[in-house]
């Protein structure tokens, strides 16, 4: 399951190149996410997902990034078995994440961090699994753009039942010192390891992964 509560994890998301997955879990990522949603510069189109990532989904974990999807593809991204989590990137309620979750998916709910005043929200969601990301309204996420930390060990402290998952603007340069000062479940990048949006430079990646490892010496 990602994210695991056990381990300390690094998701990269946003491939529009299926073979990018495979070896980018050879380069020790965590999970790789697969953004569904048509208008994303990022979007793989799920029926390429399903035909090209059967085997990689089979040994390792893919993420569904979705934006207030309709029930069509909600069942269809589910009924793929292709993934372990959805991740639910829009502007979707605490009862909509619950009647996701009751159709049997893992979800994590990524919310915007403007201020500490927009952290009170994460305890309405139901799942345990909440995604900081940066305030860009309109983009949902994946504009690479940081958000103060801060807030990040304040969402902790305030939910401490939570699996919280740090995103925004984060990259090799930056993840280490992001890790060691909010203690996240997870770490979450997708602009910050590309040669060009939903292309990964691959040596970027591996850096991103050592230098998050490098902040958690027991993962």
């Amino acid at each position: 399951m990602f994210p695991d509560p056990a381990r300390h994890s690094v998701k990269i998301c946003g491939i529009t190149r299926p073979e990018q997955a495979a070896e980018i879990f050879d380069l020790g990522a965590d999970a790789v996410g697969i953004n569904l949603w048509p208008k994303s510069k990022r979007h793989m189109p799920l029926t390429v997902a399903e035909s090209s990532l059967r085997d990689v989904a089979a040994k390792n974990p893919l993420v569904a990034v979705l934006v207030n999807a309709d029930d069509a593809l909600l069942d269809a991204a589910i009924g793929s078995g292709l993934f372990q989590s959805l991740q639910l990137h829009g502007d979707e309620t605490p009862a909509e994440v619950e009647r996701v979750m009751n159709r049997g998916a893992n979800v994590i709910k990524a919310l915007q961090v403007r201020d500490a005043a927009s952290l009170a929200q994460i305890g309405d969601f139901p799942c345990a699994a909440i995604l900081l990301d940066a305030y860009n309204p309109g983009t949902y996420g994946g504009g690479g753009h940081a958000f103060p930390w801060e807030l990040a060990l304040r969402a902790k402290e305030m939910f401490p039942g939570k699996l919280i998952l740090l995103s925004g603007g984060l990259h090799a340069e930056n993840v280490r010192q992001a890790v060691q000062q909010t203690h996240p479940a997870a770490v979450d990048v997708a602009s910050g390891v590309e040669a060009q949006p939903g292309v990964k430079d691959l040596a970027l990646v591996a850096k991103f992964i050592a230098e998050a490892r490098a902040a958690w010496p027991e993962a």
